[in-house]
């Protein structure tokens, strides 16, 4: 979906109009109408401001660009798994699980290794074949870039 698809449908699932969307966002009703009209896009504060009140994330807005990826362990994210920081809103870089309520929730490599390798390893991708593969994925995400 394209960005003025998704606010269009964000607003009208509300059953708001225009007008009321344009109150709480503190812009013109015009300027909702461009935005619905794909004339223009909100600028990066209304985005946010779009984001806490429909509770999905600004990538979410703007038509999933990206493919958002936990920068801590490597899980795909979406609306459903990112965390959110402690005023609510959502943090794109992080899952709730690794990242909550301010904090990390692993200290290090090794302890997220240890607690993945137990959790994702089956009959076919073994606890060794797990450690293995996060050796070479989580070195390369930014949380563990800057521990480096």
């Amino acid at each position: 979906m394209k960005t003025n698809e998704v606010i269009y449908s964000l607003r009208t699932k509300r059953e708001m109009s225009q007008e009321e969307l344009a109150e709480k966002v503190f812009v013109t009703r015009q300027a909702v109408s461009r935005w619905e009209n794909g004339e223009t896009v909100p600028n990066t504060e209304t985005l946010k401001l779009l984001s806490n009140l429909f509770d999905v994330s600004i990538n979410t807005l703007l038509g999933s660009p990206r493919k958002l990826v936990c920068q801590c362990c490597g899980m795909p994210l979406d609306d459903s798994s990112l965390s959110r920081e402690t005023d609510g809103s959502f943090n794109e870089e992080y899952c709730k699980w690794c990242y909550t309520d301010g904090k990390f929730v692993y200290s290090s490599m090794e302890q997220l290794t240890d607690f993945l390798a137990d959790h994702m390893s089956n009959e076919d991708f073994t606890p060794d074949r797990v450690r293995a593969y996060l050796s070479t994925l989580l070195p390369n995400l930014a949380h563990w870039k800057k521990e480096q």
